[in-house]
């Protein structure tokens, strides 16, 4: 039994656990919250896996920013304790309860088709694999794009809840 896979078991189950009571917790903040923990766990994977810049990226971007974020969100809309008056299924958690279980068959099946001797990095590539460096030239040339319309999402979502919360203040 290594311990590198000790901790992995350990913080895969603990980002399952946290990543489902996101889904379930009754109050946005403690959604939010379980996030957070949600991400510092997948930090901790990228960790194991020799990933640290993603792993810091992950903690600073997504658990720092992005959550601050989706928490002014959540506060300035006061947004209390759910009451849910509705009937508990609808068509649309059907629909999104099917969505998921399509994509998990997705990546099963592709995980699966992946053959086993896919690709092996070279000794010149493990050197700049994952460095500052060879991500910022990935962003900045490749995924220019994307990277960017990722950032005006942002914005517009942002925006969009300043616009909502502004009629009840």
């Amino acid at each position: 039994m290594n311990i590198e896979l000790v901790l992995f078991g350990a913080f895969a189950l603990l980002t399952l656990l946290s990543a489902g009571l996101v889904i379930f917790a009754k109050s946005p903040i403690s959604s939010a919250m379980s996030l957070v923990a949600t991400f510092f766990f997948l930090a901790g994977i990228y960790v194991l896996l020799w990933a640290h810049t993603v792993a810091v990226l992950q903690v600073l971007v997504y658990a720092g920013a992005i959550m601050v974020l989706f928490l002014f969100v959540i506060m300035l809309l006061n947004l209390g304790e759910a009451t849910s008056t509705g009937p508990r299924m609808s068509l649309s958690r059907i629909a999104g309860g099917a969505a998921a279980a399509g994509l998990l068959v997705v990546l099963v099946m592709a995980i699966w088709r992946i053959p086993a001797d896919a690709h092996t990095f070279s000794a010149a590539e493990t050197q700049t694999f994952g460095t500052l460096a060879a991500i910022g030239q990935d962003i900045y040339t490749r995924w220019l794009l994307p990277f960017e319309a990722v950032s005006l999402l942002l914005l517009v979502g942002m925006v969009g809840a300043v616009v909502v919360a502004k009629s009840r203040i």
